[in-house]
């Protein structure tokens, strides 16, 4: 057990946090099945992570906790530790619940820096010691404003299988004089807020602060908030109105022309695809017109969506939108729905952004969170999970009680600069990054790969969950640890040989003729005359319209 506790918490120093990320939120009564789910695509630049693993444990009273940032691995103090932590994998816990993030920022001055908890340390903490999405809200607002929290103003995904909730948490430090504002010093170290999402819409947050107004009144136990988050505002001079004007997110995070067209549209993009009436937001994703309506926190969705459904809005490209990637030349030869960062760049003098979709390359790690309360509660929590770009790989089942983390996920030797055949990070990694330059040439059979793996672990779910129901106590865990770690190391083999594939029959820009899923050979036993492809149509006719007449033949 100790071993097994040290290398977890090795393995969670190299899961660095990301500074751009996106979830997606999906109500129990909006689901196809009754699941809550709900999603995080963790991305960051150049950064190594994995399947981050906690087992079960039971600690002396008194004992003290070291706690080290999540995105440098500074250490930053001690904490009291839980008499008893629970089980988590990845990012879900042995009861089900689910904590995701998204980091919006805002003002630069309410960071504080005496703080011991950052937010990826603030999320294990406490999925280690809470059994519901309420309990964790108060779990980590407790901690916050005993301990202090250290990061920039953070959005919270906080989910279990009967609730779902949003939380926006920012630091409170007080100034060194009070000239900023007039009134009262604020107390509390923190301001934030989270409100439970409806069980019957879906919502989603993507670098921007999404909580405006709230019911500051309200009696239902589905508004909770910090007792200074109106007051902090008031003393800071940010602020004049009554209470019940108060928005969080104009307040402490306004969403700018970056907040709305690089954050917002990526949740706008995620209504529009499940939810009508949706172009009445175009201009607000657009980010140009100050006057346009603000995107809802939260829609109904035109039907109930299925794990698969929110899957695909994982894998979103801005398709069939103004923003779509595929309607300029920055995607190259084979357009590529991709593009390099930074997201912003200078062009003799004058400034540029690339559209940010929710599918990016520099995703470390992805999953969808499937929550069901009415399956024992070992059965019942599944973690879909990639470790890559969600468009470029499968997602695999992980049990929420496994209690280890698969070797693809958590492998020996593999780290930010060292590659591993054994790994699934480099792995998946090796086969995008041959895909991205080629997108329109290598990525179906990616796609197809990645989707019958996708439908295989969806055909299967109700076997294995059958069998597993049939089983108790430390033989159900076992079994569905087994399994979580036999479909990551299946999906591992299959993505090595489409790595040999790819490279072989793609060798030079050509393309090695197969037939039966082998390679033909000429009646000598040689390789059969490649194809060349030569260039896509919409790509050739670009290159003729700058070029003109001189590539022509006369």
């Amino acid at each position: 057990m100790k071993k097994s506790f040290l290398l977890s918490v090795v393995l969670l120093t190299l899961c660095p946090a990301a500074f751009a990320c996106t979830n997606f939120i999906v109500g129990k009564k909006a689901s196809a099945d009754g699941s809550v789910i709900c999603t995080y695509n963790a991305d960051d630049y150049g950064m190594f992570q994995g399947l981050c693993h906690f087992p079960a444990a039971h600690h002396a009273k008194g004992t003290m906790r070291k706690v080290y940032d999540w995105d440098t691995n500074k250490y930053h103090g001690e904490i009291l530790e839980a008499e008893e932590t629970y089980n988590v994998i990845g990012n879900i816990n042995e009861w089900q619940l689910t904590i995701g993030e998204t980091t919006f920022g805002g003002r630069e001055e309410m960071v504080d820096t005496t703080g011991i908890l950052d937010y990826g340390s603030l999320i294990y903490i406490a999925l280690q010691r809470s059994k519901t999405a309420r309990e964790a809200i108060g779990v980590m607002t407790t901690l916050v404003e005993q301990y202090g929290y250290n990061s920039e103003g953070e959005t919270f995904t906080i989910c279990d299988p009967n609730e779902a909730w949003i939380m926006e948490m920012m630091g409170a430090p007080q100034p060194a004089t009070q000239k900023a504002g007039k009134g009262k010093t604020a107390k509390g170290r923190t301001v934030w807020v989270a409100l439970r999402i409806p069980d019957d819409m879906i919502c989603g947050h993507a670098n921007q602060s999404r909580i405006s107004r709230f019911n500051m009144k309200d009696k239902s136990g589905d508004v909770l908030f910090s007792k200074n988050v109106v007051s902090y505002a008031r003393q800071m001079g940010w602020f004049s109105g009554k209470d019940e004007e108060f928005s969080f997110c104009n307040t402490y995070a306004f969403p700018d022309f970056s907040g709305r067209r690089i954050c917002d549209a990526r949740v706008w993009s995620f209504f529009r695809r499940y939810a009508d009436g949706m172009d009445r937001y175009l201009p607000w994703a657009e980010g140009h017109d100050n006057e346009a309506e603000p995107l809802p926190l939260w829609v109904r969705p035109n039907r109930k969506l299925t794990v698969a459904d929110v899957e695909t809005a994982m894998r979103d490209h801005y398709e069939g939108t103004p923003f779509s990637l595929d309607q300029d030349m920055g995607g190259g030869i084979w357009q590529m729905p991709y593009r390099p960062t930074p997201l912003y760049f200078t062009v003799d003098g004058k400034k540029y952004f690339n559209e940010r979709p929710t599918s990016t390359q520099q995703t470390g790690f992805s999953y969808v969170s499937q929550m069901r309360s009415w399956l024992p509660r070992e059965v019942g929590g599944v973690l879909w999970f990639g470790n890559d770009d969600g468009n470029m790989v499968p997602y695999t089942p992980v049990y929420c009680c496994a209690t280890s983390s698969p070797r693809p996920y958590n492998t020996p030797g593999a780290d930010a600069v060292t590659f591993s055949m054994d790994n699934a990070f480099w792995v998946q990694n090796w086969v995008s990054n041959m895909v991205y330059p080629r997108y329109s040439l290598l990525f179906p059979e990616l796609q197809q790969k990645r989707d019958s793996l996708d439908r295989s672990y969806f055909i299967g779910q109700k076997e294995v969950e059958d069998r597993a129901l049939l089983l108790n106590g430390e033989a159900r865990v076992r079994f569905l640890t087994d399994y979580t770690a036999q479909k990551a190391n299946e999906m591992l083999d299959v993505w090595r040989q489409l790595a040999f594939h790819l490279i072989v029959k793609y060798n030079d820009m050509t393309v090695k003729p197969e037939q039966d899923g082998r390679f033909e050979l000429t009646p000598e036993g040689l390789g059969a005359k490649v194809k060349r492809p030569g260039y896509p149509l919409p790509f050739a006719r670009e290159l003729i319209r700058q070029t003109g007449e001189k590539f022509e033949l006369k």
